[in-house]
Order: C-alpha cells, then sequence, then structure tokens
C-alpha cells in the first residue's frame, strides 16, 4: 500500500494541533481467568445437553465450527470436567446447571474484583506512573453488579488516594470502553494535572446456557471472560516510551429501527439474556461507511481517502463474520484485519475489554505516527468510534 503522501498530508494537518493539549493513551494492560477452555470442549458439551434436539446440535456444531475461535477463557472451572463443580456444570450426569441470577451475581463479585485488579496493577507496573498519580478511576461492566463496586476494590486494591474520583459505566455492552475513554480524555483536558485509569471487566460464561436458540448459540460460541485496563494523561510521554494520542471519538446510531431488536442484553431468572442475530453483521454492512463518516470528517486529509489509507485498525470482534463485513465494506487488507482476527481466536468477545486487547498490541506494534481506527458495535444498534495516533516521548 503507497500512502507516504497520505501521511504527509495527514502530519501536515496536525501542525495545527501541536498547540493544543493532547491527551495519551501511555499504557495498556489486559488480564484472563486461570482456566481456558478449547472451543471443541464447550461445544461438545453444549452438544450434549438433552434439551436440544437434533436441529440444535447441527446448529450448534455449524455455529462453532466457523467461529474464529481457538480457544475462551472463563472463570468457571468446572465445564467438562470429572470431579468438583456441582454449580454450573453436573459432572456426574454431563449436565450444564441452571444457577439463578443471583447467585451467578456472587460468582460475579468475587471473580471480577480480581480480574479488575490485577489488570489496574498491570497498568502502574508497565508505565512511569505510580498510584499517587492516580486521580480518577472509572469501571466498565455489562456481566454483573455490585457495590460498593469494583471503582471501590480498585481504589482499595492499588492503594490509592482515598479521594480519588470514582464512576462506573454500566450495561452499556460490547462498545462500554470507549464512553469510558471519552470521560478520561474529558478528565484530562478539563484537568491537566489528572491522571485516570480506565478498566473494563466481563465475565459473560457466567451467563452461558444451553438452548435450540438460534441466537442463543451464537452467544454461546463466542462470549469469554476478560479484563482490560487503559492509562490515560494529558502529561507527555516519556523518553522512549510508546503512547497512543487520543484524537477523536464519535458516536452514532443505526437509522431509528434499524438493529435495535437485534442485538440486546437483558436480566432473566437465569442469568442474562443476549440477543445477538444472524442479521447484525448485515446490518453493520450496511451501515459502517455511514457511521464513520462523522469521525473521518474530523480531519480533511481522512474525510476524502480511502478507509484503507489509515494504517491500523482495532475493530472489535463481535464475532468472525462482523470482522468479514466490516473488512469487505471498508475495503481493508487481511493485515489490517490481523490484530482483531487474533484477538477473536485467542480470546473470543469479551465484551466492552475486547478492544483494549487489541490496542495493546497496536501499542507496542505500530510504527512513529501512524494512525489507528477504533470501533465497536453494541446495543442500541450504536457504533462507537475513535481515531489514534502512535507517538513516542523524545
Amino acid at each position: 500500500m503507497n500512502i507516504s503522501w497520505f501521511n504527509l498530508q495527514i502530519r501536515v494537518s496536525f501542525l495545527g494541533y501541536l498547540n493544543d493539549m493532547s491527551v495519551f493513551m501511555h499504557a495498556v494492560s489486559v488480564a484472563v481467568p486461570a482456566t481456558a477452555y478449547p472451543q471443541s470442549v464447550i461445544r461438545d458439551m453444549i452438544k450434549a445437553q438433552p434439551e436440544l434436539d437434533r436441529l440444535g446440535q447441527r446448529v450448534t456444531s455449524t455455529v462453532f465450527n466457523a467461529s474464529g475461535i481457538d480457544q475462551r477463557f472463563s472463570v468457571i472451572d468446572e465445564f467438562g470436567s470429572q470431579e468438583g463443580g456441582a454449580l454450573f456444570y453436573d459432572s456426574a450426569n454431563g449436565l450444564m446447571l441452571t444457577p439463578t441470577t443471583g447467585v451467578r451475581n456472587v460468582v460475579y463479585a468475587a471473580e471480577a474484583t480480581k480480574l479488575y485488579v490485577q489488570a489496574a496493577q498491570g497498568l502502574l507496573e508497565g508505565s512511569d506512573f505510580v498510584a499517587a498519580d492516580v486521580t480518577h478511576v472509572i469501571t466498565v461492566s455489562c456481566t454483573g453488579f455490585f457495590a460498593p463496586g469494583p471503582d471501590y476494590a480498585v481504589v482499595r486494591g492499588l492503594g490509592l488516594s482515598p479521594d480519588v474520583h470514582r464512576f462506573h459505566v454500566g450495561f452499556m455492552g460490547c462498545y462500554a470502553a470507549f464512553p469510558a475513554m471519552k470521560m478520561a480524555k474529558a478528565f484530562c483536558e478539563a484537568d491537566p494535572g489528572a491522571t485516570v485509569l480506565v478498566i473494563c471487566a466481563e465475565l459473560c460464561t457466567l451467563h452461558m446456557k444451553s438452548s435450540n436458540n438460534t441466537d442463543t448459540i451464537i452467544a454461546n460460541s463466542v462470549f469469554g471472560d476478560g479484563a482490560s485496563a487503559a492509562l490515560i494523561s494529558a502529561r507527555p510521554p516519556a523518553m522512549s516510551r510508546p503512547a497512543l494520542r487520543m484524537d477523536h471519538f464519535e458516536t452514532t446510531l443505526t437509522p431509528a429501527g434499524v438493529g435495535e431488536a437485534e442485538m440486546a442484553w437483558t436480566i432473566g431468572d437465569q442469568g442474562y439474556n443476549m440477543v445477538l442475530s444472524t442479521y447484525v453483521p448485515s446490518i453493520i454492512e450496511s451501515h459502517i461507511g455511514g457511521a464513520l463518516k462523522p469521525l473521518m470528517s474530523r480531519e480533511p486529509a481522512l474525510q476524502s481517502a480511502a478507509h484503507n489509507q489509515v494504517e491500523h485498525w482495532a475493530i472489535h470482534p463481535g464475532g468472525r463474520s462482523i470482522l468479514d463485513k466490516v473488512q469487505s465494506s471498508l475495503d481493508l487488507s487481511d493485515e489490517q484485519l490481523a490484530p482483531s482476527r487474533a484477538v477473536l481466536r485467542q480470546y473470543g468477545n469479551m465484551s466492552s475489554a475486547t478492544v483494549l486487547f487489541i490496542l495493546e498490541g497496536l501499542l507496542r506494534s505500530a510504527g512513529q505516527d501512524e494512525r489507528v481506527c477504533a470501533m465497536a458495535f453494541g446495543p442500541g444498534l450504536t457504533v462507537e468510534s475513535g481515531l489514534l495516533t502512535k507517538v513516542c516521548g523524545h
């Protein structure tokens, strides 16, 4: 791809921003539970459940085999086990159990807290910042609730100042890291001395259940558990330290009535119920170009350029078909989709935490002054997007 002239235009266009205060993502860390399941293990366990009819078994095989996922992590260590368990899995009979939402939430409170604190600790260990620098904590999740919440747990777990400002972004789904990042950027723009921790943790597998319903089968095939965190500040990166400058963010909805019922997340008596329709990839395909226009119009050189002129893409891997549709619609290369597909293959869809897994890799691998376009999709149908630039301290 010949993008040298395009890069020159972009860098010239950014001269006007040099006198403005920039905000940087200085570090990204990730954390996953100890248990990893090969995709085939979960597939075969679900197929063995007595409530699945022959069609449900065939659909389960087809969906799992085409998922583009090799493994997923879970806080549940019982699935397929011959010993122990009996909360989510009956090892004697090979049956998935149906604990109440309350029981699942008790597990969430204990296990999510560990991942929140682990991801947040990774930020400070991998940066030039210390606990005393932190002024704000923003936690994100849609797979459980408790109070005092994860924001409190992070403050106590890291020994942060008790007067740190705490916020929680709840139940927004797969795109929720973006509102949190925008909040962090706004805090830093309002107070140049602010240092913000954004931490996402999702335990999606707590809500897995067997069913012949296609939406449920799709959800069973893609969702995993994990946590990710970003350290955000207006402090310029230290000498030779990489960072992602947070340039622009935009949000939009697909037209009224389009996609509203195709992606949803509700609370049931036996866990949360995910609607992830087979129509979602087609809806994204039809509207992705228009959804990106507000973001690309922020810079004249991008407004008229082909999408593939942006070097790097961090696209939330809601599923393999979603990535396929985004790639074809935007004419992106296999190389540009590789980071998103790699995260999907190794971890599955971890809802809000996923996009930061991709950005963690790009923070290391992108070249100086190369651009990154990040995107995520969620209930609504909502499309969140952001432009970032890889920079190094000097």
